[in-house]
């Protein structure tokens, strides 16, 4: 019978209808969820102020153990040039750390996470800029998504969106300096551990009187291999374990640093007048400007913060970098340039020549730590950040392992690992001294924290909605600073600072590759698509015998059937009782919660028993064991069907009542291409709010239909998959020839095989050979 429009029963129907995922309740539930960024008691925002330290700090804690010897390579010429530099390595930390990243940045979080594919992925959910068009509307109502429709009242941010969704060259131009940041970041990785085994070089050899370097640099080596061996144990067990380590660190600096500022030169306090940085560059001109790429190294691990979010929140890290790193961090610095004004003479080993005698060895031992620690948290935010990249299909198929319970952030990529590790082994070899590799690396931090600048100025714009004066005034301010630095640093590019354009240039050609014929081949799946009103003809043509068990064909596509399809059926004439296209589909957000995981359609008529599923994973997902997941699918296979063929509903007349979006997957409409469907932003649309009535189908019909279900289940699962060879098209230019026949062809054939990556048994598989011309 049918409902009398009502408003209590039309609200009623309405949340009914909008649970196209075949959530019950579950939704509900967790539409509360908040992120990492969340606040929560003051007991746990300490306590994650506290593993703060152990995991963000190390790198930029470590920094006074080269900074004044990476500025003043040459020697000292003037002592009032100490304090200049001291003024100017303050005001670095005040401004670019704490101002920039602790007070703004930190709060461009998405969900909870940072870093430079947060930012990237923060955008694309207020503006379409992402190269592969597989947006669904109901994308938008996962609990995580947290959008709102950009408001009319507000052209600025209504006009960049509309600029940026129309630009093609907006959208590559983001993309571009996005992988731009994440190589920067694993350049920064690979560094990081090569300069924490210099940082150690002069102390070994103050201590044991070597005077060759080569001796010195192979002592780092075997460092280097531990600190990487180590890897696969995770962060949660090698970086927490060493959390006190770097508290007794910061406090050793700190107390180190009154002790010389006493001893040497109280006056020194004298260096937070910003005037003696003007003083400074009127002094030295050019020289000043270029001592700029050894000063900017005491700011190093800054990206870190950010990066790392997603372990703690924005008061944690706040508490911790104000409290504890800022304060001992100064105090050290100011100490070093005290006793500097007494000996200027020792400012290629300021840190430990400044050690009070009965310090020096404890302070030694744990300055080693430190710097090791230092290395572990550069080497697990390239991890995070890659593993963002993969899932957002721009990086090649490696395997991600989870090495934590607790926080599903921290993961280890054993390929990376190793080529990293080998990397950094090189460039110690090769590069010897602290003065040439901290040119390398400083081009890595400023290019990231430029980088950083720019995207959050269009998050300013975009998402925030700020005052336009603010918004000028933080990109004038900062990305003037920056480019002063960056400027400084590129005139040391033939001195170790080509290394880091060289590494990015290699890594960036590696992701632009895979990702170009990744949009290329999902373009040609979607232009060559079986129309889902001809399934019926199809199985009818070929004579198709429905056979036992649970058959799931993976497909990156949301909408049509695959062309592999078509393939399987011609060669094999034979479909499985019930057969899902199933597609793998991460969202531009940290998580989504298990309960939103599964979106369902019904393909062609009911009898056919098939079915379009829409997996979604947020960038810090992981995908569960094939077990776990055929299981978790089955409960919400059943779920939808009893939603299903519970409530019917009633639509206008050329409209089918099976499909739960409003869009009959089994009724023949007017078809256009792919390409145009795009172009006009034609998505498929989220369920119609239409009053339901009463279903036919009884009881006993759905419960028949949950029992096949799970017989079926028993019978077991065929995992099937399109085993595509990509080639260019015959007319295709010779660069594309090389990247898609060469390049791509090698990477797909030399990394993770994709059931590898999805954790699909052998026995269960099978693989549909097809050939793709793009």
């Amino acid at each position: 019978m049918s409902l009398e429009v009502e408003k209590p029963l039309c609200n009623e129907t309405t949340k009914r209808l909008e649970r196209q995922d075949s959530l019950i309740g579950d939704a509900e539930k967790v539409s509360n969820i908040k992120g990492h960024g969340s606040e929560g008691n003051w007991t746990q925002v300490l306590h994650l102020a506290f593993q703060s330290i152990g995991i963000i700090y190390g790198d930029v804690g470590t920094s006074p153990l080269y900074c004044y010897s990476s500025t003043f390579p040459n020697g000292v010429k003037d002592k009032d040039d100490i304090l200049g530099v001291l003024s100017l390595i303050l005001y670095t930390l005040i401004l670019l750390p704490m101002i920039k990243y602790v007070f703004i940045v930190l709060y461009a979080d998405d969900n909870g996470d940072g870093g430079t594919f947060a930012l990237y992925s923060l955008i694309s959910r207020y503006s379409k800029i992402r190269l592969i068009p597989n947006q669904q509307a109901e994308d938008s109502m996962v609990s995580n998504y947290s959008i709102e429709s950009p408001s009319l009242s507000l052209k600025r941010a209504q006009w960049l969106k509309e600029k940026l969704e129309s630009s093609k060259a907006a959208k590559i131009g983001l993309f571009t300096i996005t992988i731009l940041g994440t190589s920067m970041v694993m350049g920064d990785g690979t560094l990081t551990p090569a300069i924490s085994g210099s940082k150690s070089n002069r102390v070994i050899r103050s201590v044991c009187c070597i005077s060759c370097t080569a001796q010195i640099v192979w002592i780092s080596v075997p460092i280097l291999f531990m600190l990487f061996s180590v890897q696969r144990f995770g962060t949660d067990k090698v970086g927490y374990s060493f959390a006190p380590i770097i508290s007794v660190w910061f406090v050793l600096i700190a107390g180190i640093g009154i002790y010389n500022i006493i001893v040497y030169e109280i006056t020194i306090l004298r260096a937070f007048n910003p005037m003696h940085i003007l003083y400074y560059f009127g002094r030295n001109g050019k020289e000043a400007w270029i001592s700029l790429g050894g000063a900017i190294l005491c700011v190093t691990g800054t990206e870190g913060m950010y990066a790392d979010l997603g372990h703690f929140n924005i008061t944690a890290i706040q508490i911790s970098f104000n409290g504890v790193l800022f304060p001992s961090v100064a105090l050290c610095y100011m100490g070093q340039a005290a006793y500097l004004r007494r000996f200027p003479e020792n400012v290629a080993d300021t840190f430990y020549r400044s050690l009070p005698a009965p310090m020096f060895w404890p302070t030694f031992t744990v300055a080693i730590l430190s710097a090791i620690i230092a290395s572990q948290a550069m080497l697990s935010g390239a991890f995070a950040i890659l593993s963002k990249a993969l899932s957002l299909g721009c990086f090649p198929r490696v395997r991600v392992i989870h090495t934590s319970k607790h926080h599903q952030g921290q993961v280890y990529i054993p390929e990376v690992n190793f080529l990293m590790g080998l990397a950094s082994v090189i460039i110690t070899i090769t590069f010897r001294t602290t003065t040439e590799i901290g040119n390398a690396y400083g081009i890595c931090v400023v290019t990231v924290f430029s980088i950083t600048t720019h995207l959050m100025t269009i998050v300013m714009l975009l998402v925030w909605k700020k005052n336009i004066i603010f918004i000028l005034l933080f990109y004038v301010v900062f990305s003037s600073i920056e480019w002063i630095y960056l400027s400084s640093i590129l005139s040391k590019f033939i001195q170790g600072g080509y290394l880091p354009f060289c590494f990015a240039l290699v890594l960036m050609a590696l992701m632009v590759t895979w990702h170009y014929v990744h949009v290329m081949k999902y373009w040609y799946e979607l232009d060559h698509i079986v129309p889902i009103d001809e399934v019926t003809a199809l199985l009818e043509k070929h004579n198709v015998q429905r056979i036992p068990g649970v058959g799931i064909l993976y497909s990156e596509l949301v909408q049509g059937i695959p062309p592999v399809f078509l393939r399987l059926v011609e060669k094999i004439p034979s479909v499985h009782s019930i057969f899902l296209f199933m597609s793998i589909k991460h969202l531009p957000i940290p998580h989504v919660a298990p309960a939103e995981r599964f979106v369902f359609r019904q393909v062609g008529p009911r009898e056919h028993r098939m079915f379009r599923c829409v997996a979604r994973y947020g960038y810090s997902d992981g995908v569960e064991d094939s077990g776990q997941f055929a299981r978790f699918l089955a409960e919400r296979l059943k779920m939808f069907i009893e939603d299903e063929n519970a409530f019917a509903v009633e639509k206008p007349e050329k409209e089918d009542t099976d499909s739960p979006s409003g869009v009959s997957e089994g009724q023949t409409k007017p078809r256009k291409s792919a390409r145009s469907v795009h172009s006009e932003e034609v998505i498929e649309p989220p369920m119609s709010n239409h009053v339901g009535r009463i279903s036919s189908y009884s009881l006993q019909k759905i419960e028949e239909e949950k029992q096949l279900i799970d017989a079926e289940m028993k019978r077991g699962v065929v995992y099937l998959m399109g085993s595509a060879n990509v080639i260019a098209g015959p007319e295709s230019p010779t660069l594309k020839v090389v990247v898609v026949d060469y390049v791509y062809s090698f990477l797909r054939r030399n990394l993770a095989e994709g059931h590898k990556v999805l954790s699909i048994p052998k026995d269960q598989l099978l693989k549909v050979g097809i050939t793709y011309e793009i």
